[in-house]
């Protein structure tokens, strides 16, 4: 199968990875309401098609946070990538270095910033929650300056993992003792090419950013992710930010913002942009979809900070569609998770020339010049 779409390498990685690893990078929260909800309503939004206009020349770049991308696409954060392909954040970070957009590493990847800025010739932006042990973020935040990581992505919508019963399904979570073993066991068997690739070649699976700190034996990076959920902080307030700032003193992107008002508490927190998202519909389900939400915070903040979107992005029209309505780029999730998982590198490379493709056309049909200045008149209100 040749992928031509998102939905392709979907088909694709779920056909080469184990059920329990497919499962969770495809999964949301509950009934998964928002997961559909973040697809579906940006497939409702109607573009203005122009015609009859010059459109020899395409600036497709964005300038944000003192970099310049090729396009207005990043690689958002996506725990324990390491497992859809050996090493795979070096694999995707160094196919997002081609293509001239960042890659935000997760505090949850397989490799840590150290490996992946060495693998890939170029620092991550670098993803990170709030743990109660405050010693071992600042250690942690140190490792990362030392690379010389440029931007710090804070999530704050995880002070406790959301409810994912197709984890529990297929295992991921909940399972343990000989019957956990057996079936993971069973599941790497029957999927051959990953297991040359991942489970005798990727090796070590642990986390890099966190196994400093993990104490004990821990066989399965399904042990490493128990340790994190158990650190995760549900204390946290906007005043933590303060310690966050002492700590780190370059430029902080807050993810997983819906709401207007909080918005509105990260400009008052000094922070240099913020990402609309809902965590992919992983959270709490039920909640507005990411490009729902992105008019009004747009609207509100967009002249206070910079703002991005996470959530549902699936093509160079999905692009588009954001930076109409006050994206100045979006991150995506899925998109990438799955041309690793269809087959490394290579596929997340190919993936990023597809959205390419997809957002030239998009602005040559639309009478787009510049993304500098796409905004609403770029949509059929009445379509």
């Amino acid at each position: 199968m040749r992928a031509a779409s998102v939905s392709d390498y979907r088909e694709l990685a779920r056909r080469r990875l184990p059920n329990i690893f497919f499962e969770y990078i495809d999964g949301g929260s509950y009934a998964e309401a928002t997961l559909r909800r973040n697809v579906a309503d940006l497939e409702a939004i109607a573009l203005r098609q122009r015609v009859m206009r010059d459109m020899s020349k395409l600036d497709m770049s964005v300038t944000t946070l003192g970099q310049t991308l090729a396009m207005p696409v990043g690689l958002a954060p996506v725990g324990m990538s390491g497992m859809y392909a050996r090493r795979g954040e070096v694999q995707a970070a160094r196919a997002a270095k081609t293509a001239g957009v960042p890659f935000c590493l997760s505090a949850m990847g397989v490799c840590g910033a150290e490996e992946v800025a060495a693998g890939a010739g170029l620092p991550p932006w670098y993803q990170l929650y709030m743990l109660k042990d405050r010693g071992y973020m600042r250690e942690l935040l140190a490792r990362v300056k030392a690379v010389g990581c440029p931007v710090l992505v804070f999530t704050v919508d995880l002070p406790v993992p959301g409810a994912r019963y197709r984890d529990v399904r297929s295992g991921f979570t909940g399972s343990s003792g000989i019957s956990g073993a057996l079936n993971t066991a069973w599941d790497g068997m029957t999927h051959p090419a990953w297991l040359w690739d991942v489970w005798a070649n990727g090796r070590p699976h642990t986390l890099g950013s966190v196994a400093p700190a993990v104490q004990g034996r821990h066989g399965r990076v399904t042990d490493f992710l128990s340790w994190v959920a158990r650190n995760f902080d549900r204390t946290v307030t906007w005043k933590d930010m303060d310690w966050v700032r002492e700590t780190w003193d370059g430029p902080i992107v807050i993810k997983g913002v819906l709401d207007v008002e909080d918005a509105k508490a990260a400009v008052r927190a000094g922070v240099e942009g913020l990402i609309v998202s809902n965590h992919g519909g992983r959270q709490l389900d039920g909640v507005a979809s990411s490009i729902s939400a992105l008019p009004k915070i747009a609207q509100a903040v967009g002249s206070d900070l910079e703002v991005y979107m996470d959530g549902g992005v699936r093509s160079g029209l999905d692009v588009l569609k954001a930076m109409a309505l006050g994206a100045k780029a979006c991150f995506v999730g899925r998109a990438w998770a799955y041309a690793l998982g269809a087959g490394g590198e290579a596929k997340v490379a190919r993936m990023l020339g597809t959205l390419r493709s997809e957002l030239s056309v998009a602005m040559v049909l639309t009478g787009c010049v510049s993304l500098g200045a796409a905004g609403t008149d770029l949509l059929d209100r009445d379509g």
